[in-house]
């Protein structure tokens, strides 16, 4: 079909006749089970869902930068009724397409917004969400516009205290993309967030090594600081607690992702600091 920004096609898996695969001027953008909203294909959404098993049980305020077929959305609203989501992408049509397509949970539990992702970050409250995933693309890496320290800066300030950025970076050997987005994270969400183990980045073990190109997940936690307040807007006039901040250098966590069905790993503290480097 065509769509604002090229073509959008959605294929079936010949194994799985209710799992599509929608690919966006070529490329595979999301992957769903129309029967199945928990289900995530995609290895990086398997990361970024058991990061997000980590906070408290209940309904999040969610962004997402770069919608496309709604996936991870799908995946919240399936885990944790009553969310509040909103969608954001540049392509209006691809919209309306996957609106219709893939029976997506409607507003106020997810809304969908025809924007640039910058534009729609900066135009949000200062404290509206509990996570803001990104996961935007131009070919196959992050538009450098929303991978600088601008983005970072921009995106903690929509963060609610003990909020969490998820930031999909694909990147290929030496991986300087994500290096760098580190170094920036670590600017934007304070001198101490490396050492409180609040910014890691999260890949299987080839990618971190250097073997191969492959998604990085990059992790940044929103710190609360005494007498710093809770509350935020969304958009809509509402507001509500955030999660507790979340300790990425957390056992548990480091089970959940050597369980994936690809198992992967998390660097914080020492690890992260030597893989960032200058």
């Amino acid at each position: 079909m065509p769509i604002d920004t090229g073509t959008a096609r959605v294929e079936r898996d010949p194994d799985h006749p209710d799992r599509v695969t929608l690919h966006v001027n070529g490329v595979p953008s999301s992957a769903l089970d129309l029967a199945d909203p928990g289900f995530l294909s995609f290895e990086y959404m398997q990361q970024m869902a058991a990061v997000l098993a980590g906070l408290p049980a209940g309904p999040l305020r969610v962004l997402h930068l770069g919608a496309a077929g709604c996936a991870l959305a799908r995946y919240v609203e399936h885990e944790r009724p009553d969310s509040r989501q909103l969608g954001v992408d540049v392509d209006a049509r691809l919209l309306e397409l996957v609106r219709g397509w893939f029976a997506l949970p409607r507003a106020p539990r997810l809304r969908l917004r025809a924007d640039d992702a910058g534009h729609a970050l900066a135009s949000l409250a200062p404290g509206s969400f509990d996570v803001v995933v990104r996961d935007v693309f131009a070919g196959d890496r992050t538009p450098d516009h929303l991978a600088d320290a601008g983005f970072a800066a921009a995106a903690h300030r929509v963060l609610r205290p003990g909020g969490v950025l998820l930031a999909n970076c694909a990147d290929r050997p030496p991986l300087h993309l994500a290096r760098r987005e580190v170094g920036h994270l670590a600017a934007a969400f304070g001198p101490d967030a490396m050492e409180d183990g609040r910014l890691g980045v999260l890949a299987e073990h080839a990618i971190l090594k250097g073997r191969r190109y492959g998604n990085v997940v990059l992790v940044a936690v929103r710190s609360v600081p005494d007498g710093e307040t809770t509350d935020g807007e969304d958009g809509d006039g509402t507001g509500g607690a955030p999660p507790t901040p979340l300790d990425l250098d957390d056992a548990a966590l480091a089970r959940r992702l050597r369980s994936l069905p690809v198992p992967a790993r998390l660097l914080v503290g020492d690890e992260l600091a030597r893989f960032a480097g200058a």
